[in-house]
């Protein structure tokens, strides 16, 4: 490979032009003001550093989804093999079986799941769904996929039952029709049930649709068939004619057979349960309101609340239980969801904390017409699932493995670690174990099918949730699965109510404990969380509990309202390189005092009220210091923003629409507190325009709340920086953001400032949030808050007076060249901003590491400045040889550690990086810089712009991270048109774009975030986490660490009913389902009923499982069975035709016969 004298490059980037064959590129771009193209370089050769990544390392694949499933609507489990199956209301299916068997399924149409039906002991699952489709799925593969669908386009489904061991599924349907259905081949038989055959003749109204359907245990040639009405019939499938009919005066639910097959419960819309004889079916012999006030003068007991579901499970050494949800009375409005189980005289109410879906009792036999021997119960809630062992007396609950309450408090922000510390889950994990509930069955989880193994992926990996109620949630992500570590409750530093004397100012009316952003190192296991209400916390970890009182300190972050002008290309100032022109250091510092407030203004007040005593902390992370913006003049602290913290410089920074603060954790101090516009000094290449106080005030009546209305619509056509981030005349680039409260403009405020819009536009910051928030469509009220764009990176707009702020949009800490000058590296603060200006800041920390803890620490801005199209999303720094530097940090040592010497527990140990052995290469660094348009590589410290890519014009970047991968670094990016980009370092070559995901939803845009290794995640729905890959070696991995559904078991055998039960037992002997339901028979079914559409989940649906042995399997067993299927087709035709022949022949052999006796005059 040659090789370059890498100082005669750098001399001559800024004049040598480049000869690009891939189209222009730019030269001279130390201040970024020259539009780059794709790849650009500025004469640097390709040479220079060994890239090793290419297109092949990359593609993108899901592959695995956590937490409880959105919206459920049905539930479904499988006796033999253990596996349960929940579908939604978003036509998601989620199989779940021992912990690590996991899986989720898409219907295409995205139509509700109304049903869901195991082939049990099968491998395969039927859905039925609100658009009149049946789908059968193939679990004999990791990845399940539809063999067959049937849409039905004259009627509507409403109920589905499938008999065990049988393949002939009943479809019940809005009409009162019940058809069946060949599960092998997905065809309709002719054999029909209509409603008007199934009632009496003389009944004049029609019964409803059908809301049950079963067939008797004691004879399989009898079907139960229940109407809304009231009805039910007993339905004979051999002479095809009711056995009998039963009419109750309240709308039936469901219904439930006794084992032995001559009686049945029906659960009713007035909370009765009715038990039926088949004997006598004129009444039922028992009518049963379980929480029904008995009336003294003996009149029937009060009506409740409808009984949605009834399960009736018998046990051979005990009374049947009777388990039903609702029913409740309505006398008492403020009970909760319940569950209801009665055994024997005993009756014992589950109240549950959201509302019922659908609950199934899990018994010890497959088979019908056998004890059921019920030990369990699964309930599917709104928004949880819980299994209820029915075993013990006082009926708790399993532990539940899953992680199902990701939920819990809506999720506001995540942060994702992959290959972090091996030492980290242990201990997170035992410092969480601690915390667990008691009370929960000791007996194992139900739900244990399927099998799962670890896979060829070994490294541990760490998901953080930041949540709505202020707590956050450490998850141990390894191999694919999720298990909680770790819960931290960050609201317990503050006051619950206002602290007399000290009134709160509390800003934020729904959630202000939630959090915002979370930065942690795990190396030295600091950890920090931004809330809503403008806080920030700092914690450190220990595994000692600690009583102790909580530091708090206050910071003044204030910034003037000034309209910005941009400046030309020509007027934008070099860098200086004397620091003569900064600010005085006397200026930097910010005021901490409190102040009083004069009247009703608010002034130097924070937000929540720390607790002043000294508070008991458990082994896990504790806080160390609360730090809190306070109210200037009357204006509440906006939220922040960006957040970073170095442990081993002790320092924390963060930023808002104001400007920065940067804080001494170790001293507790702060060490400035600046508007941005002071940061830059006399290097700002901005004119600013101090606003009149007339104007601010006309402004300030105008504090907006976006909405979908049309004043909306008005305020999403703002200004951009660049004509190019407007599309159809709409801004779709996020450039600064907006915080505080707001009020809802009016139309006529919306005209006045219209007026006020100059000819010429100003270089005004566009309201990314405002944009984001109008353009995605939010499905519910209820969903509102959530999907706020205030949880994210671009807080919400709130106020058409900030909209000229320059807000603070990424901070890194890193040793890097600080000015054009230095000749070796020191510790800085890099700054972004909304603008895409990126500021250094100058840190002066003291030379012995004794002497931190009480020398001061000076921040001190650079004047060095780099320009950017969008806001500035994130930094990176490359070593010369493109490796990724590590910030410096501290090795964690546990503060509270007494058996350690004390000066030995003084003394920290802090870890550099450690540069390249030659010198001559260690003199230069690469500062990656991200913005929502374009990124650009820079080389230090000459600060000449080397590299620089347009990422996007007509849309914006949401995050952007600089990841490892394969030995090397890119940059990935994620879109807010869904595409996903990851780029080369440093030469900023495209290596993968994929259109992935529309952003349709803010929830995506807050939760978004690359790790190593990579992977990324994000909130597919309210309650789940959506794990992907865009790593080519993760996607042909990804087959051997998913979870196997099916696992052969052999089917139970039933049990040996003995000659005499089954002699006189009165049952009808087995049912040939086939004779009755075959076409030679029922003949066929008309093909405008419905439409049966083949799948692609037969030896297609298994080609991404052809590298594993497993796969191959499933394709063999497959097309196996799709040869067996056709020949079994063939034979049932050759029988038919041989069967068409022989009555032909007869007729043939009749007609002869007749005539052949007669004369040809007798015809």
């Amino acid at each position: 490979m040659k090789k370059f004298n890498i100082h005669r490059v750098l001399d001559g980037l800024t004049s040598s032009p480049s000869g690009s064959s891939g189209g222009s590129s730019t030269s001279g771009c130390g201040l970024g003001g020259g539009p780059g193209h794709s790849g650009g370089t500025a004469g640097t050769p390709r040479e220079e550093i060994q890239e090793t990544l290419t297109s092949d390392y990359f593609q993108i694949c899901k592959t695995v989804r956590h937490g409880f499933p959105y919206l459920p609507t049905a539930l479904a489990f499988d006796p033999v093999q253990k596996i349960l199956a929940i579908g939604t209301r978003t036509g998601g299916i989620r199989i779940l079986g021992r912990p690590g068997v996991d899986c989720y399924c898409q219907h295409e149409s995205g139509a509700a799941v109304v049903q869901l039906q195991f082939l049990i002991n099968e491998g395969a699952l039927v859905s039925a769904s609100t658009d009149d489709m049946l789908h059968l799925w193939n679990l004999r593969q990791k990845r399940p996929a539809i063999l067959h669908s049937l849409k039905f386009t004259r009627e509507r489904i409403t109920f589905c039952h499938l008999p065990f061991q049988s393949k002939w599924l009943y479809v019940g349907t809005e009409r009162g029709n019940t058809h069946i259905v060949n599960i092998e081949s997905f065809i309709l038989s002719g054999y029909v049930i209509m409603w008007n055959k199934a009632i009496e003749l003389s009944t004049k109204t029609h019964p409803g649709p059908v809301v049950h359907l079963s067939d008797s245990p004691r004879d399989e040639g009898k079907l139960l068939i229940g109407y809304e009405d009231g009805t039910v019939v007993l339905w004979d499938l051999r002479s095809k004619r009711a056995d009998l009919r039963v009419y109750y005066d309240e709308a039936i639910h469901s219904i439930g057979w006794h084992h032995e097959g001559k009686q049945f419960m029906c659960s009713h819309s007035d909370g009765s349960l009715t038990l039926w004889n088949l004997r006598t079916p004129n009444r039922p012999f028992q009518i049963i309101i379980p929480h029904g006030k008995i009336q003294r003068d003996g009149k029937k007991a009060e009506s409740c609340k409808p009984i949605l579901k009834v399960e009736y499970k018998t046990c051979k050494n005990s009374e049947p239980f009777i388990i039903f949800s609702g029913g409740l009375s309505y006398d008492k409005p403020w009970r909760r969801p319940s569950l209801t189980i009665m055994h024997g005289k005993a009756i014992t109410v589950l109240e549950m904390d959201h509302p019922i879906v659908d609950f199934l009792t899990l018994c010890e036999t497959p088979y019908p017409n056998e004890f059921q021997e019920p030990y369990a119960v699964v309930v599917l809630l709104e928004k949880d699932l819980i299994v209820v062992d029915l075993t013990q007396s006082n009926f708790p609950i399993f532990e539940n493995p899953y992680p199902t309450d990701i939920h819990d408090s809506p999720v506001t922000c995540t942060e994702y670690l992959a290959d972090c510390p091996p030492d980290l889950i242990p201990v997170l994990y035992s410092v969480g174990a601690k915390h667990k509930k008691q009370g929960y069955s000791n007996k194992e989880w139900p739900i244990s099918g399927g099998a799962w193994n670890l896979g060829a992926q070994t490294y541990p990996e760490i998901i953080i949730t930041g949540h709505a109620d202020g707590s956050v949630k450490f998850w141990d992500a390894s191999c694919i699965t999720l298990q909680m570590l770790y819960k931290l409750k960050t609201s317990k530093v503050f006051e619950k109510q206002k602290v007399e004397g000290k009134p709160a100012a509390e800003i934020v009316e729904d959630d202000p404990f939630a959090i915002h952003l979370m930065y942690w190192c795990p190396e030295s296991r600091i950890f920090c969380v931004a809330g809503a209400s403008a806080y920030v916390i700092v914690y450190r970890f220990s595994k000692h509990e600690v009583n102790t009182e909580v530091s708090a300190l206050e910071v003044r972050l204030q910034s003037e309202n000034e309209d910005i002008i941009s400046p030309e290309a020509e007027m934008i100032p070099p860098f200086p390189d004397a620091s003569s022109q900064l600010p005085s250091l006397k200026d930097l510092s910010g005021s901490t005092n409190t102040m009083t407030s004069v009247g009703t203004v608010k002034d130097s007040l924070p937000c929540l009220s720390v607790k002043t005593r000294p508070l008991r902390m458990p082994p896990g992370y504790q806080a160390e210091l609360v730090i809190q913006l306070v109210w200037v003049e009357g204006e509440p602290p906006q939220p922040i923003t960006s957040l970073t913290a170095n442990s081993a410089y002790g320092l924390v920074a963060f930023g808002n629409c104001n400007g920065l603060a940067v804080v001494d954790f170790m001293q507790k101090s702060t060490l400035l507190s600046l508007g941005t516009v002071d940061l830059y000094g006399s290097t700002d290449p901005y004119q600013r325009q101090p606003r009149s106080p007339r104007r601010s005030k006309q402004f300030a009546a105008g504090l907006t709340e976006l909405s979908d209305g049309p004043v909306s619509l008005e305020l999403e056509r703002c200004k951009s920086p660049t004509a190019s981030d407007h599309v159809n005349g709409h801004c779709t680039s996020p450039t600064s953001l907006s915080c505080g409260s707001g009020k809802r403009l009016s139309s006529a405020d919306v005209t006045k400032i219209n007026r006020r819009v100059p000819s010429k536009p100003p270089f005004r910051k566009a309201q990314s949030a405002a944009c984001m928030e109008i353009s995605l469509p939010v499905s519910t009220e209820a969903e509102n808050r959530e999907n706020s764009f205030s949880h994210s990176r671009s807080s919400s707009v709130s106020s058409i007076d900030k909209e000229t702020k320059e807000t603070i949009t990424a901070l890194y800490f890193m040793e890097s060249f600080v000015r054009k000058n230095d000749t070796a590296v020191s510790p800085c603060l890099w700054v972004g901003t909304g603008l895409g200006m990126v500021l250094t800041l100058s840190l002066n920390l003291p030379t012995l590491d004794e002497l931190r803890p009480t020398e001061p620490v000076t921040v001190s801005p650079s004047g060095t400045l780099l320009t950017l199209k969008g806001a500035v999303l994130t930094f990176a720094c490359l070593d010369c040889t493109g490796t990724l530097i590590h910030p410096p940090y501290e090795a964690w040592r546990d503060p509270k550690n007494n058996t350690e010497d004390s000066e030995r527990a003084r003394k920290r140990k802090l870890v550099m990086h450690s540069p390249s052995s030659s010198q001559d290469m260690a003199e230069h660094q690469f500062a990656v810089v991200c913005s929502e348009k374009q990124a650009k590589v820079f080389s230090l410290p000459s600060q000449a712009c080397l590299y620089v890519h347009n990422i996007t014009d007509t849309s914006f970047l949401l995050r952007a991270d600089v990841v490892a991968l394969c030995g090397s670094v890119c940059l990935a990016c994620f879109c807010a048109n869904g595409h996903i980009m990851t780029l080369s370092l440093p030469s900023l070559r495209p290596l993968l774009d994929v259109n992935y995901l529309p952003v349709t939803d803010a929830r995506i845009a807050r939760t978004f975030c690359f790790t190593h290794e990579g992977q990324a995640l994000y909130l597919g729905s309210p309650t789940e986490i959506q794990r992907l890959t865009f790593s080519q070696e993760m996607c042909d991995n990804l087959q051997d660490m998913l979870g196997v559904l099916f696992t052969p078991v052999e089917t139970p055998e039933a049990q040996y009913r003995g000659f005499l039960k089954g002699l006189f037992g009165g049952t009808g002997g087995t049912l040939d389902r086939e004779e009755l339901f075959g076409e030679a028979t029922a003949g066929k079914a008309s093909r405008s009923l419905a439409q049966h559409i083949p799948g692609s989940g037969g030896v297609e649906g298994v080609k991404g499982a052809a590298g594993s042995a497993i796969g191959e399997l499933a394709r063999a067993r497959i097309a196996l069975d799709e040869r067996g299927q056709k020949l079994g087709e063939l034979d049932e035709k050759t029988a038919r035709m041989m069967a068409s022949a022989e009555s032909l022949s007869k007729h043939a052999h009749e007609v002869m016969l007749k005539y052949k006796d007669k004369k040809w005059y007798q015809f």
